[in-house]
């Protein structure tokens, strides 16, 4: 692509955004769609997907994180989030109930990324993390890779999911005092079953078909989704791509679902970004990452692991952020493994 023509491209899919969201009305700045973009096309563009009811202003740390090192950054606002009103259970958010509204959203978003450079990562978390994974799923050669922070594949809770199955009640979060509340306060649940029903879609196709390359967060903290199946759409898809990766917080860091920032209640909101840049900065299988980290173990610098091991070309080039990765990764424990 021409430089003229990224700059047009990239100016005009701005212009459009802002235009239909001043007609939408939102209810602060920090609900807009983020564009972080270079002076040029770049190698790698991300999508990250906000969570549900949440918006962009999640996304903001590891977006600036990434532009800093070179990528394309698009963070846009989920359909039917951000809108000013004063909601409530007589008057619900305006949120989607149908699943195809957020995977058209997605696909067009896809679409507009793949102007912009020459490979797409995709990423979210929790609802935009599952729809990040559904794109994965339908689009597997389209995208380079995806990472997907705490999925909602379902909740913890099977009476919860009964709840989300069958009831249309109103529910409202419960924000402790001093933590951020990016979006809405409450929903209705047809708006969260939507998700729900994605998540379960994922799980019966992942075990049928391959899907581009995942990184799996997930957190021992996390009372909001099921973290076994988690590891059961990691297991899977790695039956496929071997370029799969999985991290899971342990309990003593009290990482909770909303992970992205320290607004929003995590202390340790670089870990996410971290394990993040190393994945999409490198191209290793999850046996060589699981070798390095046992041989870190051992006392040996990755330098020399690398050499030794012929894999210093698939290495993540910020090192810090990749040995934060494999000192983490050598900490989860997946079910079924040891």
């Amino acid at each position: 692509m021409k430089m003229t023509d990224y700059a047009d491209y990239a100016q005009a899919l701005i212009q459009k955004t802002r235009d239909r969201e001043d007609a939408l009305g939102l209810r602060d700045e920090a609900s807009r769609s983020r564009f972080l973009l270079q002076l040029q096309p770049t190698a790698k563009v991300i999508v990250f997907f906000h969570g549900f009811t949440a918006s962009p202003e999640q996304f903001a740390p590891i977006g600036n994180a990434f532009f800093q090192s070179g990528y394309n950054v698009l963070i846009p606002l989920l359909p039917g989030h951000g809108q000013a009103g004063d909601w409530n259970d007589e008057a619900p958010p305006p949120l989607p109930e149908n699943p195809f509204i957020y995977q058209e959203f997605g696909q067009n978003w896809l679409t507009y990324a793949q102007s912009l450079g020459d490979r797409v990562v995709l990423g979210g978390l929790s609802g935009g993390s599952t729809l990040a994974a559904w794109l994965a799923l339908t689009y597997p050669q389209q995208i380079d890779r995806v990472l997907l922070f705490a999925p909602y594949l379902s909740g913890t809770n099977a009476f919860v999911d009964w709840v989300v199955e069958r009831m249309n009640v109103y529910f409202e979060w419960k924000t402790q005092p001093g933590v951020a509340n990016f979006g809405y306060r409450g929903f209705r649940m047809p708006a969260l079953r939507t998700f729900l029903d994605m998540g379960q879609e994922i799980l019966k196709r992942a075990k049928v078909q391959p899907m581009a390359p995942m990184l799996i967060v997930s957190s021992e903290s996390d009372r909001a989704v099921d973290r076994e199946e988690h590891e059961q759409l990691f297991q899977t898809a790695l039956q496929y791509q071997p370029r799969c990766w999985y991290q899971c917080f342990d309990r003593a860091l009290a990482i909770g679902h909303n992970m992205m920032t320290r607004a929003e209640g995590n202390p340790h909101a670089d870990l996410p970004i971290a394990i993040a840049k190393a994945y999409v900065e490198s191209d290793l299988t999850w046996n060589e990452v699981t070798t390095l980290s046992e041989c870190l173990q051992q006392g040996e610098t990755l330098e020399s692991i690398a050499t030794q091991l012929n894999l210093s070309q698939q290495i993540s080039h910020d090192t810090p952020a990749m040995l934060t990765a494999l000192q983490l990764i050598a900490q989860t424990k997946i079910r079924g493994e040891a």
